[in-house]
């Protein structure tokens, strides 16, 4: 029974320096490259949601020029501007 604890608090150990030797742990090991590692994170994230809306927008803009009723609704803008000027110009 005790050969077996041993046995397990050996592997531990063996598996805690493996991780303690990782990359990942070793970034964040000084405050320094933790900041860096975490600037670089934020600007490739708000880079890519950027890109990502830009995206999205476009193609939503793109979807709503191909479907043909938009342009009704352009022209009854337009009979409600030119109504709107017809009654301006009918004030001075």
């Amino acid at each position: 029974m005790a050969e077996k604890l041993e046995d397990e608090v050996a592997a531990l150990r063996r598996e805690m320096e493996r991780l303690n030797n990782h990359r990942f742990i070793r970034i964040h090991d000084r405050p320094v490259r933790l900041l860096a590692f975490n600037f670089a994170r934020g600007l490739a994230f708000g880079l890519g949601t950027v890109l990502g809306a830009s995206l999205l927008l476009s193609l939503a803009a793109w979807a709503l020029a191909q479907i043909d009723f938009i342009p009704v609704i352009g022209e009854w803008a337009a009979t409600i501007a030119a109504e709107i000027q017809a009654v301006a110009e009918a004030d001075k």
